[in-house]
């Protein structure tokens, strides 16, 4: 049983406000639930950045590639909207 820890660094160079960017963490963090990921928002007062950290376990290497692949999915959707950085930490 592997857990594995992750880092989301998030730049959303399109957000203008608060509300703006919470409208899309809130989006991204509602289908990071869906694959049983602790999620939690780690980011500061500045708009056009976020720090999302996530939590799940995976069953052996295969298991936790497929999961880091449906991150790296989820966040391609959203396409120009943001640029991202992730770091992974197996524990």
């Amino acid at each position: 049983m592997l857990v594995v820890r992750t880092l989301l660094h998030l730049a959303l160079p399109y957000v203008h406000s608060l509300k703006g960017r919470r409208a899309i963490l809130n989006s991204i963090k509602e289908r990071f639930k869906r694959f049983n990921m602790a999620v939690a928002d780690l980011s500061g007062e500045y708009p056009k950045e976020a720090l999302i950290a996530l939590l799940f376990f995976a069953a052996d290497r295969d298991e936790m590639e497929r999961k880091i692949s449906h991150i790296e999915e989820i966040l391609a959707r959203f396409g120009g909207e943001i640029e991202y950085d992730i770091e992974y930490e197996i524990i």
